[in-house]
């Protein structure tokens, strides 16, 4: 299809989003082209704005277009327990569970050496910052004098989220802050037979 630049571009365009393969890309392409117009011009003025509105919160990382997100701002919140997690997407499935009331950090990654991604690279720092802020001397503020009493480390139980954790926790319990893990365990409603072993090893070690 020497003719079809632009059809192709689209199509490339389609393959970056993740999951989404050259067929499902050409697919995609062709049905906003040939059956939904309206439906392609909607996706491409929703993308600009978002592109152009769009930023990250100035206390949480997460995305937003306020200076502030409103999870950040609302006052109802539990301002003492703070969640790390890797990805606004992580963010909002521990939302709606609605078991959680305190406050979020979004990483929007994790750490991973074989890809380049170091602690700079996931704002490690800005965290340590929010956690364990300076004084008016300069020095870290003392325990009873910091807002955040308990960091919830809720990265994703894969080796870069584990490293990530423990790493995070290494730093944070070394600043004399309480860090904690969400717990790994058998889900609910299954049968012990057909959950893998590493789950219910896990779910062993961390019974309560």
């Amino acid at each position: 299809m020497a003719d079809s630049n632009a059809l192709e571009g689209l199509t490339q365009a389609l393959r970056r989003l993740p999951g989404v393969g050259a067929k499902s890309a050409a697919r995609m392409a062709f049905h906003l082209l040939q059956h939904d117009t309206q439906g392609a011009l909607q996706i491409a003025r929703a993308l600009e704005h978002a592109v152009h509105s769009v930023k990250h919160c100035a206390l949480c990382n997460t995305l937003t277009e306020l200076e502030i997100c409103s999870t950040c701002a609302n006052p109802e919140r539990d301002r003492s327990k703070l969640c790390v997690v890797e990805t606004p997407a992580d963010q909002a499935a521990l939302e709606r569970t609605l078991a959680y009331r305190g406050l979020y950090f979004v990483l929007m990654g994790k750490l991973s050496p074989l890809d380049g991604i170091g602690p700079h690279d996931i704002g490690l720092q800005k965290l340590f910052d929010r956690v364990v802020p300076r004084d008016a001397s300069g020095e870290p503020a003392a325990a009873d004098a910091r807002e955040v009493q308990e960091v919830i480390l809720a990265t994703n139980f894969t080796g870069e989220g584990e490293a990530t954790a423990h790493v995070i926790s290494q730093a944070l319990k070394s600043r004399g802050v309480q860090v904690t893990r969400l717990a790994r365990g058998v889900p609910v409603g299954s049968e012990l037979e057909y959950v893998d072993l590493g789950t219910i090893a896990h779910a062993l070690v961390d019974r309560r």
